[in-house]
């Protein structure tokens, strides 16, 4: 087994190295495994990465390429996807069960991602069978080159700072309660970096100021983050310098990250980090702890409360926006590319709703739960396998009809420049993320979405992302370019929604088949369902 591994690595470095000669390679051997965790205070099995809860952070530069070797010592098949890593042209190396088949258990896979013209946080997870409610995530940042310059000053350190909603449940019995058609239960708590109330702890030291980069990880909760006496300011979003915005409170919603810089400017003692749930009741409230080096006494006085309303979140959502004079990862400035200058080729209006189909709960997108197939998408594709999926199974526009189950994939074509609207018509917030892009959140408000709508879009600075939200009641619409070959997922960040079907694949296609477009197949690629038994070959 070792010789296939070393000669699969082998080849993977010989491909990587014909695109890109010069740059670095950075080598991961990670064993996936059940471990016994109590982050709540009551033991349970959580599933570990070289046996820590979370897993290892992910530190890069720009252009790294990242051989990520993960070995499967689960008791089911498991698979790791990397979320706001855009992987250009090679949508093979995704992760999710429209583009991979899973890693079998006692099994391997090597990923091959190459963060090429990326700088940022983003956090990877595992996508499937609901493991996401049992760990396997960690934290990945994409550094800038030495010579490209960043907008504020070195901090004194940087620290990864995941936050999400927790279930002292096995992430199996989650499962099997979505099975039998019922809603996904409460949460049981919050956790910051894999850790309940107050034993999260991050060290500074009196006048230095630290980065934070901060991911919901969760299930379904948006959150608030703060921290005791202290201001946020907001310098990045998945990859995008912002407009340097200072806040006392961040909401956070699931599957968004964020940095901001923490100036340790308070007396020497400790202080609460706090993390609360939004647009929920009861509110769940966890702590951590910023220790000050030289404190003179531990956390005391009130835990700050944070924000109560909507409002709130939708004037900070808007808030946030591009710095134009910054360089992102390479040292031209953002801001040349201008976005709203350009005609938009097509409107998508997608509308989520809930319901009962064959007697259990279901969760949709223009009327159509997704159902996975056996063999995934991207590999049907691949060996122009029939019966695996429909491109255009989903219709761009609402439909007036009751939810049903099919295979929904989206036909677009590559270069188009589109419009898509979230509309959603349901009392509860949402959150939207697409593989292999970012989009420029140009509007959201209350309401329907119509044409006029257009008029009060931000043209000139929002901010481009892969993570939105969409408030109750309300409507986001995002732009986006159609430049990245391939099938990419575009989902629910609500588990419980996702898994019961509230997702679909966006399949950009071109009739080359040049590799300056799109990789071609990786040699160690896994193979299932119908695409078992086939060869894999490079032209």
């Amino acid at each position: 087994m070792e010789k296939n591994i070393a000669l699969c690595l082998c080849i993977i470095v010989s491909l990587f190295a014909i695109t890109s000669a010069e740059d670095p390679y950075k080598f991961f051997d990670w064993k996936v495994s059940y471990g016994d965790i109590s982050p709540l205070g009551v033991a349970q099995q959580g599933i570990l990465i070289n046996g820590q809860f979370p897993g290892p952070d992910i530190n890069s530069v720009t252009n790294d390429n990242l051989i990520i070797n993960v070995f499967n010592n689960l008791d089911e098949p498991f698979l790791l996807s990397w979320s706001g890593v855009l992987q250009r042209r090679n949508s093979y190396q995704d992760g999710v069960s429209g583009t991979n088949c899973p890693i079998p258990p006692g099994k391997n896979f090597t990923y091959t991602l190459q963060v090429k013209d990326q700088i940022g946080s983003f956090y990877y997870f595992p996508s499937l069978a609901f493991h996401k409610a049992a760990g396997a995530f960690g934290g990945i940042r994409i550094l800038s080159r030495p010579r490209i310059p960043v907008p504020f000053p070195t901090p004194a350190d940087d620290y990864t700072v995941l936050i999400g909603d927790w279930y002292k449940s096995n992430h199996k019995d989650l499962r099997n309660q979505l099975d039998s058609g019922k809603v996904l239960s409460f949460p049981d708590g919050i956790l910051i970096n894999g850790r309940g109330p107050n034993r999260a702890s991050f060290n500074v030291e009196k006048g230095k100021t630290y980065r934070l980069r901060i991911s919901n990880v969760g299930l379904q909760n948006s959150l608030n983050f703060r921290i005791q006496n202290h201001n946020l300011t907001l310098v990045e979003v998945e990859g995008k310098h912002t407009i340097q915005t200072t806040y006392t409170s961040l909401d956070v919603h699931v599957g968004q990250s964020y940095s901001v810089l923490v100036t340790a400017d308070q007396l020497d003692k400790d202080y609460y980090i706090v993390v609360s749930s939004r647009f929920i009741s009861p509110v769940l409230t966890t702590t951590g702890i910023l220790h000050y080096s030289k404190s003179a006494g531990s956390v005391s006085g009130p835990i700050p409360n944070g924000p109560t309303d909507v409002n709130f979140s939708l004037v900070q959502a808007r808030s946030i926006r591009t710095n134009l004079t910054a360089s992102g990862p390479r040292p031209n400035p953002q801001g040349t590319y201008h976005y709203g200058q350009i005609n938009i080729t097509r409107t998508m209006i997608l509308s989520n709703s809930q319901g009962i189909v064959n007697g259990k709960q279901r969760y949709a997108i223009n009327s159509v739960s997704y159902v996975a197939p056996d063999t995934p998408l991207k590999l049907a594709d691949h060996f122009k396998i029939d019966g695996v999926f429909r491109p255009g199974s989903i219709q761009d526009k609402p439909t007036s009809g009751p939810i049903y189950l099919d295979t929904s994939v989206l036909q677009t074509d590559f270069k188009a420049f589109i419009e898509i609207v979230f509309q959603n018509d349901e009392d509860i917030i949402q959150s939207y993320h697409l593989d292999g892009y970012s989009f420029y959140i140009v509007g959201m408000e209350g309401g329907q979405w119509t044409t006029n709508s257009r008029k009060r879009y931000n043209l000139q600075d929002a901010i481009s992302r892969c993570t939105t939200q969409v408030y109750p009641k309300s409507w986001t619409a995002v732009l986006l370019a159609l430049d990245n070959v391939g099938m990419w997922n575009l989902r629910s960040e609500f588990w419980a929604r996702q898994y019961l079907g509230q997702q679909f694949y966006v399949r950009v296609y071109t009739t080359s088949t040049s590799l300056k477009y799109e990789f071609p197949i990786p040699t160690n690629a896994l193979l299932c369902g119908k695409a078992s038994g086939r060869k894999v070959t490079i032209a």
